[in-house]
């Protein structure tokens, strides 16, 4: 399963990410209809990508106030990477917990 990830330190434009944006949505097409990927590996790969984000993020921002990245820009949009995922995988969290709550309130 590939899964969109921050661009490198050199990499950040609008079209490269649009382009990888893309790439994800057709191997995600081509995995919904060609595989089976279970939903506890998926959710995995996705807690996964979303740490990796914000490791990248922690590092950038380290870097910049050691004076080892220049860039002001590049640590502002991988910290909006991170806090984005964050609010993903967080609001994904919560509508699991009400869907078991609401089967565990289930008559039977």
């Amino acid at each position: 399963m590939n899964s969109i990830k921050p661009a490198g330190l050199s990499q950040v434009s609008p079209s490269s990410a649009l382009q990888e944006a893309k790439a994800a949505l057709n191997n995600a097409r081509l995995d919904q209809t060609g595989s089976s990927v279970s939903f506890s590996e998926r959710m995995g790969g996705a807690i996964n990508s979303v740490a990796e984000a914000q490791n990248t993020s922690i590092e950038l921002a380290k870097a910049y106030e050691l004076g080892l990245e220049n860039d002001l820009s590049k640590v502002m949009i991988s910290q909006q990477i991170s806090s984005l995922g964050f609010q993903l995988t967080l609001n994904a969290r919560n509508k699991v917990l009400s869907a078991y709550k609401d089967i565990m309130n289930m008559p039977v």
